[in-house]
């Protein structure tokens, strides 16, 4: 919106902040309470739009390992009927919100996005599924597209559950005056790109020549989970070390992308640095 484009929301609130959902309103955002699966509603939503960006989407790895049906049906289906409807409604770009949960446990760091696709999740093979669906639309019918694989994005307004949130998390425990708890031995990684930045993409996206591509949106470095842990409590000064749980199953071990094509045919480069994140979510 602060661009000068019309902005409208499709969202069934299901997993909604209502904070978030106020400040919507407050932005004279128009916002359309539907599920995506519901097509004709959808086509009305969408009626008049240039561009859609499809990030509507259920995102926790465990949840999804424990409920993989409702991801298939929420994610694939979802995506399903997004992408019929900007067909239909001759919409001019597709932008799918895809995730870095789809390349599995990567055998060479960073990722780039050639990598073999071996999802280790319901959740990462939803967002697999999607991409290809998105893809077939896009060789049946031309419908143009861009898909960003977003990898561990943070920043205000994210909810605190499930470990897609694990920066969230963490601040919530320092704010209540606890201990993060890390899973596992603390030394997995993670890529955090902060939401201004994927914000930033998402706008590259809009303007970019090169459709029809898949992009990585990371911040292109790695950091340990353990060090995450211990940032966010030397910035907080709470003292001691974080608490240890067993690993989870469908986590994976290593992740940093590769973002040289994001840079070359997006003109996307983050500006936002972990650190400056953290600090700003602490002191919010």
């Amino acid at each position: 919106k602060s661009l000068g484009h019309e902005v409208i929301c499709v969202d069934n609130l299901s997993r909604s902040l209502e904070d978030n959902v106020r400040k919507l309103s407050s932005e004279n955002i128009l916002l359309h309470v539907i599920d995506i699966r519901d097509f004709e509603r959808l086509i009305e939503s969408i009626k008049g739009c240039d561009v859609v960006v499809h990030a509507a989407a259920l995102i926790d790895v465990e949840e999804s390992l424990k409920n993989p049906i409702s991801y298939f049906e929420n994610n694939v289906i979802g995506t399903t009927t997004v992408s019929k409807a900007c067909v239909d409604s001759n919409i001019e770009r597709l932008i799918y919100i895809s995730s870095a949960a789809v390349y599995g446990e990567p055998k060479k760091i960073p990722v780039e996005e050639t990598h073999p696709r071996n999802p280790l999740s319901p959740y990462g093979l939803s967002k697999l599924f999607g991409e290809n669906i998105v893809e077939l639309y896009s060789k049946i019918y031309r419908l143009k597209y861009v898909s960003l694989r977003l990898f561990n994005v943070f920043g205000p307004g994210q909810g605190s559950k499930g470990y897609a949130g694990v920066v969230a998390k963490f601040v919530k425990s320092v704010k209540c005056g606890q201990k993060p708890v890390v899973y596992g031995d603390g030394l997995q990684t993670r890529d955090f790109i902060h939401v201004h930045d994927v914000c930033h993409a998402i706008e590259c996206s809009f303007k970019t020549e090169y459709v029809n591509e898949t992009y990585n949106i990371g911040s292109g470095s790695e950091t340990k989970i353990i060090d995450l842990a211990k940032k966010i409590m030397s910035l907080a000064n709470v003292e001691g070390e974080p608490y240890f749980a067993p690993q989870r199953a469908g986590d994976i071990r290593f992740s940093c992308a590769d973002i040289s094509k994001a840079k070359k045919l997006l003109g996307f480069y983050p500006k936002l640095s972990l650190e400056a994140g953290l600090k700003t979510l602490l002191e919010a």
